[in-house]
This record gives C-alpha cells, structure tokens and sequence, in this order.
C-alpha cells in the first residue's frame, strides 16, 4: 500500500499542464485532492477523471492572487478533510520578452502568480501543518530558476526568487516535521507557453519532458521528501556548471541558439 493513501493534498494552478497531471498522479496513490485554479470548467474535467478512477477531488475555484480567497479555500478543504499534507505551490504564468520591453507592471504581476501566491497559499495552510507537526510543501520552480534563459528575464527572476524563498522556508521549518522541496521542470509540452504573454518569440532548444513525467517525479518526491527534484536529473548538470563557470554555459547557450 502507498505511503500516501488517506493524505490531503492541495494542489495550485490544477486546470491543466503540470498541476492537473500531479493531482491526477497524487490521486492514483490514494491522496484526496483539493483542486485550485481560477477556470472551474477545467478544474471539473481534471474531477471527473479522478472521480472515474476512482479517487476523492475537490473543485476551489478561485484566484491565488486573492488572499482571503484562498484564506476561505483552505478553510473549506480543512472543514471537510481536516488537515492537508501536502500543498503543491504550481501556479505560474509566464512572460517572453527581452528585459528592455518589459514594464515594471508586467513584472508586478508576474511576480503575483509566481511568487507572492506561493506565500500566501502557502501561509494559509502552514498553521495546520504545523499543529500536525507533519507536512509537506512542494513548490514548483523551473531550471529557469537556476539558470537565466535569454528573453524570459522577468520570469527567470521571479522562479529565482521563489527557490530563495523556498531554501530560507525548508531552513526555517528544520525540526518542525514539515518538508519543503522544491522542482526544478525544464521545458514541458503543456498549454504554458501558449497563454504566455509574448513580446517576442523565443527559439525553443534543448529536451522536452510531459506534464506527466514532471507529475511522477512530485510524486516520487511526496513519497520521500527530497530538498530538490530535477524531473530531467541532467538538468542538475546545468545548475552546477552554471555556478561554476558560467561564462562557459552563456556560450554553449549561445551556440544552441544559433542552431
């Protein structure tokens, strides 16, 4: 028997990619999933397949940029499963742009999906990890978050900051019972890129990996808690060299980017 069967977990940006594969997966192993995005037609379906497998969803409609909002879902979720185990902080959006097109105002709000929803989601559920002394928090990066990507300044910064603020946490929460990992996707086929807003069209290079593939690996992780997930481990490569010589990974970029 999964070690995860009976557990809640609350997973962010569910309507599709990589949320609505992970909360999929967690259900297979017997997780109860609390299913959180804005689009309630698409966090039904991602239910109704889950239902059909048979497991246990909720549907929470709501925006992770709202505070008290989220604050009620939590409350909903708590009021009817009492607890939640793990939180799978995976709302994102994304920007294509260089640096010099990019306003201070897309930058806010790229920020607020990607990193201030991460504290607040992630606030309103740690009180009750905490009473439980058991918990387990994932918050999914990108290895835009260890390497800056040309064109996607402003994402690349805030993926950055959301692996510092998830470091400080994981160091913070050391003896408390609760867990902080984090998961470092590189490129994956999902509908991201398509609702990106795009000033400019990137050249895609380097490997691809599904949604699901991402999705086993945050399982695999939930299973036994680990610091950092790479779904694709030579992207790990990447990471390291990056602080090791990055003069030498901006020029292999490059040449990439010439092909």
């Amino acid at each position: 028997m999964s070690v995860l069967v009976g557990k809640v977990a609350l997973v962010t940006g569910a309507s599709s990619g990589i949320g609505a594969a992970t909360a999929k997966a967690l259900a297979r192993q017997g997780v109860r999933v609390a299913l959180l995005a804005r689009r309630e037609d698409r966090l039904e379906e991602v239910a109704d397949e889950i239902r059909r497998q048979p497991g246990h969803a909720m549907v929470c409609s709501a925006d992770v940029t709202d505070r008290e909002t989220v604050k009620a879902v939590v409350e909903r979720v708590l009021g009817q499963w009492k607890r939640i185990d793990i939180l799978v902080n995976n709302a994102g959006r994304g920007i294509a742009a260089p640096l010099e097109a990019t306003t201070p105002e897309e930058l806010r709000a790229l920020l607020e999906v990607n990193l201030v929803s991460v504290l607040t989601v992630t606030q309103a559920v740690l009180p009750g990890m905490l009473q439980h002394a058991s918990g387990h928090i994932i918050n999914v990066s990108s290895v835009a978050g260890r390497r800056g990507v040309p064109l996607y300044s402003a994402y690349n910064a805030t993926k950055f900051a959301l692996v510092g603020m998830s470091e400080a946490l994981r160091m913070e929460l050391s003896g408390t019972g609760v867990q902080v990992s984090i998961v470092y996707p590189i490129y994956t086929e999902s509908e991201f890129r398509a609702v990106e807003l795009k000033k400019t069209e990137p050249k895609r290079y380097g490997p691809i990996q599904t949604a699901e593939q991402v999705a086993r690996a945050i399982v695999r992780c939930a299973r036994r808690p680990r610091p950092e997930v790479y779904p694709y481990p030579p992207a790990r490569i990447l990471a390291v060299l990056s602080a090791l010589a990055p003069r030498f990974v901006d020029w292999m970029m490059a040449r990439l980017l010439r092909r």
